[in-house]
């Protein structure tokens, strides 16, 4: 069986070194399959219950590079466009019974010209599965279909409960007219990631203290106001007037790497453009002298060994962390990341 993971498009080598390593703790052997541009790793393993084993045994939130995975049950490589459905029913209804269906597309350009087909099959499929009683409210699974090309189906299923929130992977984000900056939405969607919903009026209250470190001109500093904090923002460059006018910033005309408060603030952001190795270290600083609760900060990564640097991070953090206090800290390439993840630490 294979297990199939979706990702950004020049991300596939992350994702293969990353499945293989998380694969190999659990002795699951295997070998990758995949083309450059592709945005689709596929996990090939050797032993038939590996591939469900390995999407039921690893958490997704330890997944970096991943946006979303399946085990692979069917793969239609030449259906007839006249009647694409009755074969996958076919072979759906031999499957484990799930509790939904879930129409996915790879985020490439032929991917997304595929989404109304995809979802045009999805609804037939939906309703004739109704029909034979295969829905299951209380299922472990979530049925997948994901459209390569009008003939090239694939159908499998993924673990309820373990997998992104999104479909596919990817949030529905609109930038906000008055923001300065598109980037405000890595912000908005590591809070969305890293905050649980339940917690997250208690973590993102208004009135808290924060700090943003590579600040200007001021989209990840727009989202702290937008929460009614108040924020120093520190940065060598121009903040928007818009946000200066708000009251709730203090522009620093400083170096964020030296800066440092004056009392510790409820949370720490940074989108500082420099060597991942340099930030993670400065994220370590301010968390070993307990300068903030919790933190959200992008490690750009070099062209070359990215899912290295990000584990070199991870490394280096953990290192200067030792002795200095309990602490969660996460990874994540966000939809709306590029060249680069982002971390999150929360101190206890």
């Amino acid at each position: 069986m294979e297990v199939i993971l979706l990702c950004r498009c020049g991300f596939e080598k992350e994702v293969a070194s990353e499945i293989n390593a998380h694969a190999a703790k659990l002795s699951i052997g295997g070998y990758i399959k995949t083309e450059a541009n592709s945005g689709l790793v596929r996990f090939v393993t050797y032993q038939r219950n590996d591939a469900e084993n390995l999407i039921q045994r690893t958490s997704f939130d330890e997944l970096v590079f991943v946006r979303h995975w399946l085990v692979l049950d069917h793969e239609f490589t030449a259906l007839d466009t006249q009647d694409r459905v009755t074969p996958i029913l076919d072979v759906a209804g031999k499957l484990p019974k799930c509790s939904s269906l879930q129409c996915i597309n790879v985020d490439t350009n032929e991917g997304k010209s595929l989404a109304k087909l995809t979802r045009g099959i999805g609804r037939h499929l939906e309703t004739r599965l109704e029909k034979v009683d295969f829905w299951q409210t209380k299922s472990a699974w979530v049925l997948q279909l994901l459209c390569l090309a009008g003939d090239h189906v694939l159908i499998g299923r993924t673990s309820e409960g373990n997998m992104s929130p999104w479909l596919g992977g990817i949030p529905r984000l609109k930038v906000p007219r008055s923001a300065p900056s598109r980037a405000t939405l890595k912000l908005e969607e590591a809070w969305l990631h890293f905050v649980p919903k339940e917690q997250r009026e208690e973590r993102l209250r208004p009135s808290m203290k924060a700090v943003d470190l590579g600040a200007a001109p001021g989209g990840w500093t727009w989202q702290l106001v937008n929460k009614s904090m108040f924020v120093d923002a520190v940065d060598n460059g121009p903040m928007d007037e818009s946000l200066m006018d708000s009251g709730q910033v203090t522009h620093h005309l400083e170096d964020g790497f030296r800066y440092s408060p004056p009392k510790p603030v409820d949370w720490l952001v940074c989108d500082i453009a420099d060597k991942p190795s340099r930030v993670a270290s400065l994220i370590a600083h301010w968390a070993e002298n307990r300068w903030f609760r919790e933190a959200v900060f992008n490690l750009k990564l070099p062209m070359k060994q990215r899912y290295v640097a990000v584990e070199e991070a991870r490394h280096r953090i953990a290192s200067q962390l030792v002795d200095h206090g309990t602490y969660e800290l996460k990874f994540k390439q966000l939809y709306h990341d590029r060249e680069e993840v982002t971390g999150h630490i929360k101190l206890f």
